[in-house]
């Protein structure tokens, strides 16, 4: 790619917010994970309490020339490990993918006052999800942590058999992970790694 066409792409980049959600975004972040499949689809009662309630572990990507809701990140913190954040959902419009918008999201919100205590960050993905796991390893990296896994949520005996097995992943950061904690660390190179136990 000539260099005058790396410019002409950065132009039509499009300019984005990240910012604390309010309970008018509610319907925008409903919509938004309906077009984001594989993601499993809540109530919009779910969605605007999330933006209400818990607006402070929860980030809204904002597209300035349109103001359309273009990224949303929703957690909060584990009700008894408050320095873990639990992240729920990662979605990213198709019209933003593959412009780091959900690592931007993630890295915004550990930078909130709510999650200054924050030393370890958790998640739940299918072994299939590629693209999550891609981005919470690279968020990993990113930070100095490392990502390990095992099987949480498992088909059979949590899904009655119908949803794969979700793997409980957790980050430790780097400066707050213990030596004795480390030699049980992974950190995945792609999804193939993560392998899906779904006995009961």
């Amino acid at each position: 790619m000539a260099i005058t066409d790396i410019k002409l792409v950065r132009k039509r980049s499009p300019e984005i917010v990240y910012r604390p959600p309010a309970k008018e975004d509610g319907a925008d972040v409903w919509r938004l994970i309906q077009s984001c499949e594989p993601l499993d689809e809540n109530s919009l009662y779910c969605n605007l309490l999330q933006c209400d309630h818990f607006g402070d572990t929860c980030i809204a990507a904002e597209r300035t020339s349109d103001g359309a809701l273009v990224g949303w990140v929703s957690g909060y913190l584990l009700p008894d490990e408050d320095n873990t954040l639990f992240v729920w959902q990662v979605a990213v419009d198709q019209s933003v993918q593959g412009q780091g918008v959900g690592k931007k999201l993630l890295t915004a919100l550990l930078q909130r006052d709510a999650c200054e205590n924050v030393r370890a960050l958790k998640t739940t993905i299918t072994s299939d999800n590629k693209a999550s796991w891609g981005l919470f390893n690279s968020l990993a990296r990113s930070r100095g942590g490392e990502l390990s896994h095992e099987p949480y949520f498992r088909k059979d005996a949590h899904f009655d058999g119908k949803h794969a097995t979700e793997h409980m992943v957790t980050i430790a950061f780097a400066d707050d992970a213990s030596a004795g904690m480390r030699g049980n660390w992974v950190s995945l190179r792609n999804a193939d790694e993560a392998r899906s136990d779904d006995a009961a």
